[in-house]
């Protein structure tokens, strides 16, 4: 087991939550200390707060990773005698870093949207609003017949040939292959200097343009040659589309039911409702933070109820003209994203043989009381 460093953990988080997956404009990276440095304990955190800060000096924490960015908008400047400035000092001083993942998270496959999903029991889940097409390469192998399984194997494991609901999809034509290894090779097959033929197969398989280093490289460790023949050409077609929000089935029930489902499964004391209680709701959206301005997308989609926080009065008005049944939980219930990224990050690690510990913040940050 290996103690990784700071670019070694959030090189594995990007590869679940990329940052171009953020819409334009979003405050997300690194935004406080440093990553060259060794990191045992990893902090999950919806916000940064000072108490937030304080339970990561205390469990000696050296990397935060949190949802909602805590350097939103420039600084002027940083006065150590208010909290936002003590805040970034008391960082500072302890060498923390602070890492924020806010709409990357939000659009990410398996991310805080598919969690809010989870929670709600919806089925057959599709997105709601399609912010990111995946872009396609296909990518062209050549390799000894002895070893095609192999390679097929390997680069279905690392994400290639995904098509819909299948997986592994290659397709296969046979050849040969014709090579004269040069000075100071070690050929698999065949010797210095003579030219050599070999029955050798073409596979070829479509990969997302984000998991090409990691199809490449796993392709290359199958593979028996010392040099490696491969093309990559860009597609046009369309691969998967991602986006905000998630929209499925659950089996029928009333407004005023689903509304004390939502309650107990995404951990609330109380929500906000629009619309009739006894309406019949069998599809249902959901979107993670303030979703207000994608309300008329869930309407569009035919869902019976949009579940989202921060609903402005009007807007509840202008939902209710249309139609369309709305709960808000409130913004903090996208402290899903605490323990479902530390389970995925924890696997991710484990996989990768590092030998840190993950773990959620256990402070409540929901700035709101019920009286």
């Amino acid at each position: 087991m290996k103690i990784p460093n700071g670019h070694e953990i959030i090189g594995l988080f990007e590869k679940f939550s990329p940052k171009n997956l953020a819409v334009e404009g979003d405050k997300i990276g690194l935004q406080i200390g440093r990553l060259n440095k060794k990191v045992e304990r990893v902090m999950i955190a919806l916000d940064v707060l000072e108490n937030v800060i304080d339970e990561a000096i205390e469990k000696d924490v050296q990397l935060i990773i949190a949802h909602h960015p805590p350097i939103f908008r420039p600084l002027k400047n940083i006065m150590t005698d208010t909290i936002p400035g003590r805040m970034i000092e008391k960082l500072i001083k302890n060498d923390i870093a602070v890492y924020a993942a806010h709409t990357n998270l939000d659009v990410a496959k398996g991310g805080v949207n598919d969690w809010l999903a989870e929670a709600l029991g919806l089925e057959g889940t599709e997105v709601l609003v399609p912010t990111f097409d995946t872009k396609l390469k296909k990518l062209v192998i050549f390799v000894p017949v002895s070893h095609a399984d192999q390679v097929r194997e390997a680069l279905g494991n690392a994400g290639a040939g995904f098509i819909g609901n299948y997986s592994h999809c290659s397709f296969t034509g046979a050849g040969t292959g014709r090579f004269k290894p040069g000075a100071d090779t070690n050929p698999y097959i065949g010797k210095t200097g003579e030219l050599e033929a070999v029955e050798e197969v073409r596979i070829e398989t479509i990969v997302p343009e984000t998991l090409v280093k990691k199809a490449v490289t796993a392709m290359i460790k199958a593979h028996p040659y010392e040099e490696v023949a491969y093309d990559l050409y860009p597609l046009d077609n369309k691969g998967e589309a991602l986006g905000l929000g998630r929209i499925g089935k659950i089996a029928q029930t009333t407004l005023g039911e689903f509304a004390e489902k939502v309650k107990s499964a995404l951990d609330v004391e109380r929500v906000r409702v629009i619309g009739d209680l006894h309406d019949k709701v069998s599809k249902v959206a959901v979107l993670g933070g303030d979703g207000n301005k994608y309300f008329s997308h869930a309407k569009f989609k035919g869902a019976d109820v949009y579940v989202t926080g921060d609903i402005y009065y009007h807007t509840a008005h202008d939902a209710m003209m249309q139609g369309l049944n709305m709960i808000d939980p409130g913004h903090n219930v996208e402290k899903v994203m605490k323990k479902g990224l530390t389970k995925t990050l924890q696997q991710m690690c484990q996989d990768e043989g590092y030998q840190v510990e993950i773990f959620p913040s256990e402070v409540d940050t929901n700035p709101f009381k019920y009286v």
